[in-house]
């Protein structure tokens, strides 16, 4: 009896950016890319979005993906018309039920977040509608299968554990071609516990893990005495307002008063 198909076997999409920096708070998108493959060996297709910030794209942002202040000037578009259009483009994919691989998803799913409150004054949330995305964090995954391994795990770090190949790291269509590939390899290799259920239970089980690899992140750095805070949300963390409470639709900001 032939069995039935696994997430891993069939159609994934897979997210990236690059951007001014690492504070998603205040940092901004430079350029993103979204690949979308049927089924694995098969041609994928990517789209790409150039975007000009609005500020300068700091010496250190550059020297990691080289796009250049020109650059954006001369062919980005403006971020209120690309994150308008990310939001679009992955909305499309949760509304098919296509789960979306974005390695560290907090960062730039929350970083995407923050440019859509910034530009249009909607959440991503707010943005999918009824929609939800299905996230597959290879980090998430792969510190839940292999929690003990030492080393980093970065996208480069995991690549090269898997096998996967990484040509042009730091470009958003090549790394998230690349995170693709990824959890495809996760899957397979992995096929129990991680083939054994479906994207949606993965993408629920995912937020317990996260919190729990967090949680003993956190604990290190309190016993070697570091005042670091560790966020426990995933795959997007949640928006504070100018009093440093969380936003929901029932507060009413003090500080702004």
């Amino acid at each position: 009896m032939q069995h039935s198909q696994r997430w891993y076997e069939g159609p994934l999409a897979s997210f990236d950016t690059e951007t001014t920096g690492v504070d998603v708070e205040t940092d901004r998108i430079v350029s993103a890319a979204l690949v979308l493959q049927p089924s694995p060996g098969t041609a994928a297709r990517t789209v790409s979005w150039l975007a000009d910030p609005g500020i300068p794209i700091p010496d250190g942002a550059r020297a990691v993906h080289g796009i250049t202040d020109a650059q954006v000037r001369a062919h980005g578009r403006p971020p209120r018309t690309v994150v308008a259009e990310i939001a679009r483009a992955l909305g499309e994919q949760a509304r098919a039920g296509v789960p979306l691989v974005v390695m560290n998803a907090p960062y730039d799913l929350t970083l995407l977040d923050r440019e859509l409150r910034r530009h249009r004054e909607i959440s991503l949330p707010d943005s999918l509608g009824d929609a939800e995305l299905l996230v597959l964090d290879p980090r998430v995954l792969d510190r839940y299968v292999d929690r003990y391994r030492k080393g980093r795990r970065t996208l480069s770090d995991l690549c090269a554990h898997y096998g996967v190949t990484l040509t042009g790291a730091h470009d958003a269509a090549a790394d998230a071609a690349a995170a693709l590939d990824l959890v495809r390899a996760l899957g397979s290799r992995y096929a129990s516990p991680l083939g054994t259920l479906s994207a949606a239970e993965l993408h629920l089980r995912q937020r317990s893990w996260y919190a729990a690899q967090a949680r003993g992140l956190q604990n290190w750095f309190d016993r070697s005495g570091s005042t670091e805070r560790v966020d426990f949300h995933w795959p997007l963390r949640p928006a504070r307002c100018g009093c440093g409470r969380r936003l929901s639709s029932n507060h009413r900001c003090e500080a702004a008063a």
